[in-house]
Formats: C-alpha cells, sequence, structure tokens
C-alpha cells in the first residue's frame, strides 16, 4: 500500500471502534450501541480491555489538576442560591417586595462577577487545552498506533499497538495536510510509547485536523523527505 493508494482515515474495523470508546469521541447512539456490545460480546468486550491498556501509559503522563476549593461554592450559589430565595419568599410573600428583587437582582449581578472574574483570580482553574486524537491502522497491514496530539505542550504521543518493523528499517510518521505532500515529524523511535515534538511550522495545521500517517523505511528515516516505504498506518485527527 502507497500514498497514492490510501492517505485517508484508517479501516479497523471493530478494533477501532473499541479505541474511540475508550476515548469517549464516539456520539451518544453510537456510545449506546457500543456498551451493549461490550455487554453482550465477549470478543468486542476484550478489545476495549485492550485498548483501555493500552491507553493508560498516555493518561498517566497528564497528572489531574485539582480546581481551587472556591469554585464549588461559587457554582452552588449560581445554581441554588435562586431556588432557596423562592421557598423562603413563598411563606413570606415576598414575591411582591421591592427589596426582595433588588436583592436577587444584586445577588445575580455578584454571581456573573465570580463568574468573570474567577479565571484571573485563580488561574490553575483554567480549563484543559484541546487534545487530538487518532487510531493509526491501514486495511492489510498488523501496524497499529494510537497518537496523541497535545496542544499545550505542542508534542505527539504515541502508543505503539501490534505491528513490528522488519530488520534494518524504521517507521517514520509524517503529517498530510489536504492535498498538500506529506511533511515528515520525525522518525518513530522504538517502544511501547513516545512522543515526538511538533515544530511550530505544523503546530496550527496539526491542531485544525490533519491526518497522521506512518510509512516504513530504511534506518534512519526516508532518504530523499518523501516516503519512499509502504504506507502502514494512517488515520484522521480527531478532538477530545
Amino acid at each position: 500500500m502507497t500514498f497514492a493508494q490510501d492517505s485517508g482515515p484508517e479501516h479497523g474495523g471493530d478494533d477501532v471502534l473499541a479505541a474511540e470508546y475508550v476515548l469517549g469521541v464516539l456520539p451518544a447512539d453510537e456510545r449506546q450501541i457500543a456498551s451493549r456490545r461490550i455487554d453482550s460480546e465477549t470478543a468486542f468486550a476484550r478489545l476495549v480491555d485492550g485498548w483501555e491498556v493500552n491507553l493508560s501509559p498516555l493518561g498517566a503522563a497528564y497528572p489531574e489538576i485539582e480546581p481551587p476549593a472556591s469554585v464549588k461554592p461559587a457554582i452552588d450559589r449560581r445554581l441554588f442560591a435562586a431556588g432557596a430565595a423562592s421557598s423562603a419568599q413563598s411563606k413570606t410573600s415576598l414575591w411582591s417586595s421591592l427589596a426582595f428583587w433588588r436583592g436577587l437582582a444584586a445577588a445575580a449581578v455578584a454571581a456573573l462577577a465570580i463568574y468573570i472574574a474567577l479565571p484571573y483570580l485563580n488561574p490553575v482553574a483554567e480549563q484543559p487545552q484541546a487534545r487530538l486524537v487518532a487510531s493509526l491502522a491501514a486495511e492489510g497491514s498488523d501496524v497499529k498506533y494510537l497518537a496523541v496530539y497535545d496542544t499545550a505542550h505542542h508534542e505527539v504521543g504515541l502508543s505503539h499497538v501490534s505491528g513490528e518493523r522488519a530488520s534494518g528499517k524504521d517507521f517514520e510518521l509524517w503529517m498530510i495536510e489536504g492535498k498538500n505532500p506529506p511533511v515528515s515529524m520525525g522518525v518513530i523511535p522504538v517502544g511501547s510509547t513516545t512522543h515526538i515534538v511538533v515544530s511550530p511550522a505544523a503546530q496550527q495545521k496539526l491542531a485544525q485536523g490533519a491526518v497522521l500517517a506512518v510509512t516504513l523505511e530504511p534506518a534512519g528515516g526516508s532518504p530523499t523527505g518523501n516516503p519512499t516505504g509502504p504506507l502502514v498506518a494512517s488515520g484522521d485527527l480527531k478532538s477530545i
């Protein structure tokens, strides 16, 4: 298989479906179907279990961030303050009180101020940067990778799922944007997980959702700067 034959999304059937289920990128209806299959189909459940094991090293590289203690009380006040005020006023006929309405308006303004100011007062509470994910596979090839592009650290994390490189050969990672020629992102180091730093020129293109592809090249990578070996895996980056 060559780039001329297939440079688009992977063809992985249930294996790719299981990976997308674990990553949480399936639409709601497809996720429900996959969930039912896990309960009823042993083979599919094993695929899901396998992807959870394969993806766990990538998740370990990104520790959870604990939000400040002030976040939950602020949310509770915004969600439940109006309900509590409603219960109290029903007993004391405050709906007709001008002071009540002024107080409610003041509370709404205060809640809005907290909402706007919170990211500046507590920078650590900012939303995490987006990540893009691709399951890399190709018809007729046993080579499979799971790729995660971290837009905050500008690097692609690769988890090697299956397939071995031939003796004296290397896998090379490429980025494909539309009809443009493939751009090399470097030789993929040997190992179950690895990280490849993304050049500034490729960062915006990847963030917009390019295709990642893997070819089998001579040791050290393509000698021409263009793919010379067969395409062994590819996939579209999707937002999670």
